[in-house]
């Protein structure tokens, strides 16, 4: 199965940056990958959410309804979206690596007839979309927590 993976390590505690992930409404401060559509649908498992995502700078977001299978308190999260033919997962991961650090893992998994014909074309803008999202969350996640120290 085709997939795509980026990992970073966060100075702040796993529920804090939980926190910021799981609070969608919120990305509009600090995610410029993925964004909200519905701020009034909250990530509920077995529920439809309507976000929309940008690769690149520039281009035109792309909207899509997954639906969300997992929500894991302060763990994990991931939904699944499909159109005929292709599968997208997005799993996101949080794992306690030590006093007040955590690792931040988003993978995001293709299946089906399509994902083969799709995937060369959007492999590395996705790829750099995911990564962006990383640091972004990480540079976030650290300065609020800088903020709450001083």
């Amino acid at each position: 199965m085709p997939s795509l993976y980026t990992e970073i390590e966060i100075d702040v505690p796993k529920p804090q940056v939980w926190r910021i992930l799981f609070q969608k409404d919120r990305w509009k401060y600090w995610n410029t990958f993925l964004y909200d559509c519905d701020c009034d649908r909250p990530f509920t498992q077995g529920q439809e959410t309507i976000l929309s995502l940008r690769r690149v700078s520039g281009e035109e977001p792309i909207e899509f309804q997954p639906i969300v299978t997992l929500v894991q308190q302060d763990s994990c999260l991931q939904w699944v979206s499909t159109i005929p033919g292709f599968r997208n997962e997005h799993v996101f991961e949080l794992q306690d690596i030590g006093r007040n650090r955590t690792k931040y893992i988003h993978q995001e998994r293709f299946s089906g007839p399509l994902s083969k014909m799709f995937l060369p074309f959007i492999r590395r803008d996705e790829q750099q979309g995911i990564q962006r999202m990383a640091w972004e969350l990480k540079h976030y996640a650290e300065r609020s927590s800088q903020r709450f120290r001083d």
